[in-house]
């Protein structure tokens, strides 16, 4: 338990490894010092090496998750620790642990869902590669597009939520998307949020980054467009139709014109290619009204569960 102001709280940090054998044990006794009072749980993912051994030996708490993926050890993790704050981070010692404490009471004090720590612009030398940073800022600003607020950091991995933030979401992604589907939880359900700008490290020798640059941008620029359409899709299934609407006029406007000045239609083919599109565009259309529909009614289910769950603060 930990007094912040006139309450106590359970902390829980959640480090999600695979073959991180090189910087877990550190990283645990980094947290267990800044957080002396929280449980450090380490949920291992398939690792080949000693990161289970070192990660008990530091003090963690061990889980497993068999399925690959980050997004299925998040979603384990949040199912199975029982907390009232929960401070996630990975277990490759890039993220500062001395900055949790300053998470953890921000996120107390002014009732916050979600803290993120965000790395741009405290980060070591090439801890952020400059093709990372390129990606980053494209995939934050395609997320603003799409839901009109964003972070400056949607892919951060250093994140401090409340429980009722924790039990509210649905988790349903499988990889390193996993981050956006956090930041679209908290932006779609207008939850409390804030970013504070955290230091960034370098990896410890003999530690290996397991992201893949253009696979895993490629996957989360795919979530995006999902979560996109699950959560907006009147938007999306408009901006389907304005495209298939414009293309029909475009092929219709010769044979319109060709039918005024001599009463004959010479391109049927183009004519019927015309009125399939229109009519694609106007079923796109009517979809994304009656997909909206749905998407409100389950919009408010969630909200229901999230407001079921006291919130964390004073």
């Amino acid at each position: 338990m930990t007094t912040l102001g006139s309450r106590s709280y359970r902390l829980a940090v959640i480090l999600p490894c695979y073959n991180e054998e090189a910087a877990i044990a550190e990283v645990v006794r980094e947290f267990r010092t800044a957080l002396p009072q929280a449980v450090v749980y380490v949920y291992d993912n398939n690792s080949q090496d000693r990161t289970v051994e070192r990660a008990r030996a530091a003090g963690a708490v061990v889980g497993r998750e068999p399925r690959q993926g980050k997004g299925h050890v998040v979603r384990r993790m949040f199912a199975d620790v029982d907390a009232d704050i929960y401070v996630l981070a990975d277990g490759d010692g890039t993220y500062d642990a001395g900055s949790a404490p300053a998470l953890v009471e921000k996120l107390v004090h002014e009732q916050l869902d979600m803290v993120v720590g965000s790395r741009l612009t405290a980060y070591e030398g090439e801890a952020f590669r400059r093709g990372h940073r390129f990606g980053n800022d494209l995939l934050t600003g395609f997320l603003g597009l799409c839901f009109s607020r964003t972070f400056t950091d949607i892919l951060s991995g250093y994140r401090v939520f409340s429980r009722r933030y924790v039990k509210s979401f649905p988790a349903l992604s499988v990889g390193f998307e996993t981050e956006i589907e956090l930041s679209v939880h908290a932006l779609e359900l207008r939850m409390p949020i804030a970013e504070v700008v955290t230091p960034y490290k370098a990896r410890p020798a003999g530690s290996a980054s397991k992201l893949r640059t253009y696979r895993d941008g490629f996957r989360i620029l795919i979530m995006i467009l999902n979560l996109f359409k699950e959560e907006r899709p009147l938007a999306f299934f408009s901006i389907i139709a304005g495209i298939l609407g414009l293309a029909a006029v475009a092929l219709a406007y010769p044979v319109v014109m060709t039918y005024i000045e001599t009463g004959l239609v010479p391109r049927f083919p183009t004519a019927i290619l015309s009125t399939g599109l229109m009519i694609l565009a106007s079923l796109s259309l009517t979809c994304g009204f009656i997909l909206d529909t749905v998407t409100h009614g389950r919009r408010e289910m969630k909200r229901l569960a999230y407001l079921s769950i006291p919130p964390t603060g004073n």
